[in-house]
């Protein structure tokens, strides 16, 4: 190259290189430390725990670790109950309540409450089979109730507002 030719850019870049190179070169590299530890290994041709899985598995082993399998089934009992009993009688009853192993089941009529009173050994076998069977031990089966014509906390007895109509 000639001295009184001005520099291409090319070889301004070309020797700004050749210089980091050198300055590389000259620095002493650092040693690589091991971090003792497990080593990789790979999960083979199935899956393994750090491949991607299923919602229901992850959801399933988040209740097992966090210990809500007995509020998982209990939430079962209501948020299943069609399917456990059966569309026939879940057309005509609800379960109300759940406590200590006793369902409260609010049938829609008194006939079907006398009908379910009958069937309770069925129905305890049914949520036995599909919750579990420490959930629901007992059934407590009640037809509908009346309005109340209570208002406020203190009332007489008597036949209320019902007395004056006629």
């Amino acid at each position: 190259m000639s001295e009184d030719r001005p520099a291409r850019p090319s070889d301004i870049a070309r020797a700004a290189l050749e210089a980091a190179r050198a300055a590389s070169a000259s620095r002493p590299r650092p040693t690589r430390r091991r971090i003792a530890g497990p080593r990789r290994t790979w999960s083979g041709p199935g899956p393994g725990a750090d491949d991607p899985q299923p919602l229901g598995r992850l959801v399933d082993s988040l209740v097992a670790s966090q210990d809500w399998s007995e509020r998982t089934r209990t939430g079962a009992v209501f948020g299943r109950w069609e399917t456990l009993v059966g569309p026939e009688i879940a057309a005509h009853c609800a379960p109300q309540t759940l406590t200590e192993g006793e369902l409260l089941i609010i049938a829609e009529s008194t006939a079907w409450a006398t009908q379910l009173r009958l069937l309770a050994p069925t129905i305890l076998g049914k949520l036995r089979a599909g919750v579990g069977g420490d959930v629901v031990t007992r059934l407590r089966v009640v037809g509908p109730t009346a309005p109340s014509w209570k208002k406020g906390p203190r009332s007489v007895r008597g036949r209320g507002p019902r007395d004056t109509y006629g």
